[in-house]
């Protein structure tokens, strides 16, 4: 009999949704495992410096509740990776409290693995003092100062944790900051599968339904064999085409073709994608090439200051007709000003993006020479001093905005329209990305603690 493993995967993240239809499709096909990517680094750094979720945890308590009661209904275990978006110490208990709360609302048994990610500075500054962590992505070496100064620090763990969880008998496992096909790959490697298609499935299956046509959040189920995987959506709406799949293969990666995880990189330049009907395809032909050293990726953040914003829009076309000229003369004035109430030049930052010109692309805009008949503009303004001072500076920004003169001006009293009231939001804490570096490890598991308990 040939050896497989049936996975389901709801969606791309807890809490984006799935239908309920699409989840009982997905049961009545006796799924081995049930699970979802809890989260990505994508939102930015804020959601792992506050310690929030990105995702509404109304949503995130719909869909986990959704989801316990199928797997434990029909006792198969239920895996998410990256808890409550940025997989820090909050967001996993965010998770795990409400896998509690659940449980005792609906009468459900089950033993919970939680697996922390969150690093202990002391232990990374030791890796650091070793010579056992290296930057990424052209970052900065890292320093114990960088480390001291870091809001939070999390691990991007791989499957082994998952697998000594599943193996402790963990029903439910509840993961920190995981690498988004891990806690997939873990269960088609625990279940003796080679590596090449348990990783390809889970590059599949941590985003859901997004490999299949027309995209959605939405449910996707995968059967993992010896040498190749099948991909199909449990909704009857949505198929998957080897395009569709092969495209998705893209996803994420800075090369089409070599995918680096931890402990290994798979090699996709060989795979074959053919359907094996109207909805599915069956994908092989995956190489994995093991890591001479194994390593995992460490994401940091460090507070930046404090943010206010401002929105406002102007269809003037004689403002328009010299907008950089404009600009400039507003910052200057903002500088002046702000300088006499403490906020010095390289206190603070003041961001202009204007909309209908380079509000998207920035300077890398290629249409430089559009004429547009309104623009919008997001003021910002990020300061180091205080969340009052940002709102200060930004109170100058709006003010010069709205009553900045230029030649030619016909309107007498305000050269922005502002579609809320109030015009300035205090947005709290900036986080910036510090620490963006890869731990060479002796032990896949030992930086990811694991606590049990029964429900």
């Amino acid at each position: 009999m040939t050896k497989e493993i049936r996975l389901l995967s709801t969606s791309a993240i807890l809490g984006y949704g799935f239908p309920e239809a699409s989840l009982k499709a997905g049961m009545d096909r006796q799924p081995h495992v049930i699970g979802v990517d809890g989260g990505s680094v994508d939102p930015g750094p804020h959601y792992l410096g506050s310690g929030k979720p990105f995702c509404s945890p109304i949503a995130i308590r719909r869909d986990l509740r959704l989801m316990l009661n199928a797997a434990v209904r029909a006792n198969i275990p239920l895996v998410i990776g990256t808890s409550g978006g940025a997989g820090g110490a909050p967001h996993l208990d965010l998770v795990a409290g409400m896998a509690r709360e659940i449980a005792a609302e609906d009468g459900l048994h089950f033993k919970m693995a939680l697996i922390q990610a969150e690093q202990d500075k002391a232990s990374v500054k030791r890796r650091v003092a070793a010579g056992r962590v290296h930057p990424l992505a052209r970052q900065p070496a890292l320093t114990a100062e960088i480390v001291d100064r870091s809001t939070r620090i999390v691990g991007m763990m791989g499957p082994e944790p998952f697998i000594e969880a599943l193996d402790a008998g963990a029903g439910v496992v509840l993961a920190g900051r995981a690498s988004d096909p891990a806690s997939w790959a873990a269960a088609a490697i625990r279940a003796g599968l080679p590596p090449a298609p348990a990783w390809y499935a889970g590059k599949m299956l941590e985003c859901g339904a997004t490999p299949s046509i027309p995209k959605g959040h939405d449910c996707l189920f995968v059967t993992v064999r010896e040498d190749h995987m099948e991909c199909e959506p449990t909704n009857p709406a949505r198929r998957c085409t080897p395009l569709s799949i092969a495209n998705h293969s893209l996803h994420e990666n800075s090369s089409p073709i070599h995918h680096i995880e931890p402990g290994g990189m798979l090699d996709t330049s060989d795979c074959r994608f053919d359907a094996v009907s109207d909805r599915a395809v069956r994908i092989s032909g995956m190489r994995w090439n093991p890591a001479s050293q194994y390593t995992v990726k460490l994401e940091g953040v460090e507070l930046a200051g404090y943010r206010s914003i401002c929105v406002c829009g102007t269809r003037d076309p004689l403002l328009i007709g010299r907008l950089d000229n404009f600009i400039a003369s507003v910052r200057a004035e903002v500088a002046t000003k702000a300088a006499a109430f403490g906020a010095s030049p390289d206190s603070y930052q003041l961001g202009i993006r204007i909309y209908g010109t380079d509000g998207v692309m920035g300077a890398r805009e290629p249409l430089r020479d559009a004429t547009p008949h309104e623009l919008g503009f997001v003021l910002e303004v990020v300061s180091q001093q205080s969340q009052e001072m940002a709102s200060a500076v930004l109170g100058m920004a709006r003010t010069n905005m709205l009553h900045t003169d230029f030649p030619g001006r016909l309107c007498r009293e305000g050269n922005m329209a502002f579609p809320f009231s109030p015009s300035d939001i205090e947005v709290g804490p900036v986080y910036r990305f510090s620490v963006y570096h890869v731990a060479e490890l002796d032990d896949p598991a030992e930086p990811f603690p694991i606590h049990y308990e029964t429900l």
